[in-house]
């Protein structure tokens, strides 16, 4: 009989915060797929990306892998795409929200990708490099970084407008 401390730990279907397997079941990742990697490729023309950035993006799978996905996606075809490259197209979507939602026009979103950032993460590179470096935790490391600043934390105003702000103490 497993203790009361392993018991506790075992993940209660009833709870909110449960992890749904379902959403990975082959018929949910179908569903998502093709619209998935449609949308994905709308949003790499816009930021004007080349094969090799889309590849990394993407998990690097092959050449003819790739287009194979672009074109039963662009003719509307049905096709199943792993989890892992599902979450990357999700990281892909969730960073051209968080975009559109903090800048004025796409233009001055994808030329903040592209600029070199001075927050730490970015280390003085362009978000684009994070994105494009191949890797799942760097699209994840993009999208947490703008979903913070949309809460208003985590990077100082656009532009450096309040970087020399000093209080005004009466006293």
């Amino acid at each position: 009989m497993p203790n009361a401390s392993c018991a506790a730990r075992q993940p209660d279907p009833e709870r909110s915060d449960h992890l749904d397997q379902s959403r990975f079941s082959p018929q949910n990742r179908r569903r998502l797929s093709a619209p998935g990697m449609r949308a994905f490729l709308a949003i790499a023309d816009l930021w004007g990306l080349d094969e090799e950035q889309r590849l990394l993006i993407l998990g690097c799978p092959t050449r003819s892998t790739f287009y194979r996905w672009a074109k039963i996606a662009r003719e509307h075809g049905e096709m199943t795409l792993d989890v892992d490259t599902l979450t990357r197209i999700s990281a892909v979507l969730g960073i051209h929200q968080a975009l559109g939602i903090l800048h004025l026009s796409e233009k001055e979103g994808v030329a903040w990708l592209k600029t070199p950032h001075g927050a730490t993460v970015f280390g003085g590179r362009p978000p684009l490099a994070l994105v494009t470096s191949g890797t799942q935790d760097g699209l994840m490391t993009v999208r947490r970084f703008l979903d913070a600043v949309r809460g208003g934390i985590y990077m100082e105003p656009f532009g450096g407008l309040d970087r020399n702000f000093v209080p005004c103490l009466s006293g």
